[in-house]
């Protein structure tokens, strides 16, 4: 498994945000974003401090201190309870290396770290093998396929893949 960082999210990763608005990343999340909408989610990103609700990352590999990708967590309502929700992506170049599976290893336990929720859960689209295959290898275990609205007005399958905290 390759070496990596993952650290707080801050106003100096506008740029690989931009970078990752890309249609081989959205591939599976209704394709790139529009320049508002990056700067909308990136402030988002920023604002997501440490208050227990989730918190953005960005994720370094080592020991070059590269920025690969971003991870997250955050609360959402999910049949009737709230839980923490994870998602990651990674620049194409360094895609295939396990970075983005060391990186959902890295945010399970920062998750866990929050003793605030129980669970953790994952929603790859079932037409996403790749990550899929990082929930499995990280640990998750798949609960079943709904159907997610993402983004919004539009709608995918999606695995719900669980990580008990």
């Amino acid at each position: 498994m390759p070496q990596i960082a993952i650290e707080p999210w801050t106003d100096d990763d506008l740029g690989l945000l931009r970078r990752l608005n890309t249609p081989e990343v959205w591939a599976h999340l209704g394709g790139p974003e529009t320049e508002e909408k990056v700067l909308e989610r990136h402030a988002r990103y920023v604002e997501k401090g440490p208050d227990g609700s989730g918190r953005m990352f960005t994720v370094f590999l080592l020991p070059e201190r590269v920025q690969v990708g971003s991870i997250g967590y955050w609360e959402r309502e999910w049949q009737g309870e709230t839980v923490y929700e994870t998602g990651w992506n990674v620049l194409p170049e360094f895609q295939g290396r396990g970075i983005a599976g060391a990186a959902a290893t890295a945010i399970v336990d920062e998750a866990r770290g929050e003793k605030k929720h129980r669970q953790l859960h994952a929603y790859p689209s079932v037409d996403n093998p790749a990550s899929n295959a990082i929930c499995r290898k990280a640990g998750f275990s798949l609960v079943g396929e709904y159907d997610f609205e993402f983004p919004k007005g539009s709608f995918m399958r999606c695995n719900d893949w669980r990580h008990d905290l």
